[in-house]
């Protein structure tokens, strides 16, 4: 059995302490974990849990010791020692105060939620309790009496199952990070067993760091950024529309996909200086302006942006865009630039940040009725060093992100690989997720991206036209997202189980896969037929995934399908 510290130095006031330790080693099973004096603060407030059970399986248990002869007179707790019996706090509350504190701070430490059952309970080695007794807000049953700590490993697994809150047993995984903490260990010398939030965080200030190339690049107006997924070209659009709008630019801030433009309206929202004069949808603009709805690929494709250049022609200069910013540059098609370059002033700034491997609807297969876009006119700049994922989620779909491709981040997890019949995919996904939460992993880390037909959940709000809501619910980040790869282009979370249940165009799907196969921050998992893999993302995306762990989620049993 672990043990932290291994040998405790018990104190000569500490005895009852040393009592109940001894016991539960003896009792509590070989993979259980025992950590004696746990300092926990919360806040201002100072917390200590005397001894914390962490019994994989199970759950954990808080529990407060008390040594003397305890007693109770209406509702006033007393402790006798040889010079008398003196008022103490009540340590049902002391243990219940130390198990909250401790919640929220591993939770913080983790950057994932505590959801297992959680008991908080008192020990009282030198007092009997009769087995009747029982006051409000302390069940006998969280209480371990002179008797019980005897053997007291079945009743501290019976007060975890019946009185602890949370959700599920704890997860061997989660508990092997608590212990890292507890132990004091922040990593365990190996990068690819580092906390993924703290990887995260590293992340992050790579990319915070592309900021140089703005600065770099400050004395061109008219720039094409391309670079591969993961390069930080979302979180540079953002940052050049605010330094734009602090030199009091009238800024246009665009994208095509739904999910990134509420991203991007989230971004800007809280600036306390300028916002963009628009942020959002190129279509949405052109409404906002005055072109009128209508519907269809025909109205979308070509006949909205010829209106919105015909109304261009008698906007006022203050109507006027003096910065046009796109993100996900390659998903406007040529005639959409056109039609919003016309609306800006003569020597407006332009700056379009793209991948060109990641043109999914293949707008720019056929030239438009005007010659070329203007994107051909800018100054182009290289971002070829992926900061998002950990370089095992980058080796997958380095094959299609171009050969100046580099990744920078930390080794990080390994992949996970789940064979399954395509048909059987979408299920064996939704237990892959089921195993994830097991594990550890709090709900609102993972999204399920499918390649072709959209989980039930996410057909549900297209079917009663919730989009809106749909995207509000992702943005505030309160649970598992099931979405399609093609809606997902720019956004992330820290886990992604990419559900490849097929494709509706096969000469689409190796650009299908890099978008999905890119989302993940941390974890990866693909879950699918590995002849359609090869067959939609070549021999390269194969080697690659042999490299992957094959894993059968718990939740799974059986693999399904042909290996």
């Amino acid at each position: 059995m672990k043990c932290i510290p291994e040998e405790p130095d018990f104190s000569d006031g500490q005895m009852a302490e040393k009592v109940l330790w001894e016991a539960l080693k003896k009792s509590l099973p070989d993979d259980a974990v025992l950590a004696h004096s746990v300092q926990v603060r919360n806040g201002r407030a100072e917390h200590e849990i005397d001894i914390l059970v962490l019994w994989p399986g199970v759950g954990m248990a808080a529990i407060e010791v008390k040594g003397g002869r305890v007693s109770i007179e209406n509702g006033q707790w007393y402790q006798s020692d040889r010079v008398g019996a003196h008022r103490i706090h009540s340590p049902v509350a002391q243990s219940q105060g130390s198990l909250h504190a401790f919640k929220s701070w591993i939770g913080d430490q983790l950057g994932t939620p505590l959801t297992s059952r959680f008991a908080y309970m008192t020990a009282l080695p030198y007092t009997p309790v009769p087995r009747n007794w029982e006051m409000a807000g302390c069940p006998r049953t969280l209480v371990l009496d002179q008797n019980d700590v005897v053997s007291p490993a079945d009743l501290v697994r019976t007060a975890i199952e019946r009185e602890g809150g949370g959700a599920s047993p704890l997860a061997p995984a989660y508990m092997e990070r608590i212990v890292r903490r507890l132990e004091g260990t922040l990593g365990s010398g190996s990068e690819g067993s580092r906390d993924p939030k703290e990887l995260e965080d590293a992340q992050d200030h790579l990319t915070q760091r592309q900021s140089i190339l703005l600065q770099a690049t400050r004395s061109l107006s008219r720039i094409r950024f391309t670079g591969g997924a993961g390069s930080g070209k979302t979180w540079l659009a953002v940052e050049k529309a605010r330094m734009l709008c602090k030199q009091g630019k009238r800024v246009g801030l665009f994208s095509y996909n739904k999910g990134l433009s509420q991203y991007l309206q989230d971004r800007v929202s809280g600036w306390r200086h300028a916002q963009p004069a628009f942020t959002g949808e190129f279509h949405d603009y052109a409404r906002k302006l005055g072109v009128p709805d209508g519907k269809g690929s025909s109205y979308f494709e070509e006949e909205l942006p010829q209106l919105l250049k015909d109304l261009a022609v008698d906007l006022q200069p203050h109507q006027r865009l003096d910065a046009v910013i796109v993100d996900e540059a390659q998903d406007f098609a040529p005639l959409w630039w056109q039609a919003l370059l016309a609306t800006t002033t003569d020597d407006a700034e332009i700056y379009a940040f793209l991948d060109d491997h990641q043109d999914v609807y293949r707008r720019w297969g056929s030239p438009s009725t005007n010659g070329s876009s203007s994107l051909e006119e800018l100054v182009t700049i290289h971002i070829d060093e992926n900061l998002r994922n950990t370089r095992k989620i980058a080796e997958t779909f380095k094959s299609f992100a171009g050969e100046h491709f580099t990744p920078r981040g930390s080794t990080g997890l390994p992949v996970r690989r789940v064979q399954c019949a395509t048909e059987d995919a979408l299920d064996v996904a939704g237990d892959c997720i089921d195993a994830l939460i097991d594990e550890g992993w709090a709900n609102n880390q993972i999204a399920m991206l499918t390649t072709k037909d959209r989980h039930p959940i996410h057909q549900g709000y297209f079917d009663r036209d919730a989009t809106a809501e749909y995207w509000r619910e992702f943005h505030a980040n309160d649970g598992e997202f099931y979405g399609h790869v093609l809606g997902f282009k720019g956004l992330e979370r820290s886990v992604v189980v990419l559900c490849v249940n097929g494709f509706k165009d096969l000469g689409r799907a190796a650009e299908q896969l890099y978008v999905g196969l890119s989302r993940a921050r941390s974890l990866l998992v693909v879950v699918g037929d590995s002849d359609l893999l090869e067959q939609a993302g070549g021999p390269d995306l194969k080697t690659a995934l042999s490299r992957a762990e094959a894993w059968v989620p718990a939740a799974v049993g059986p693999l399904r399908g042909n290996d």
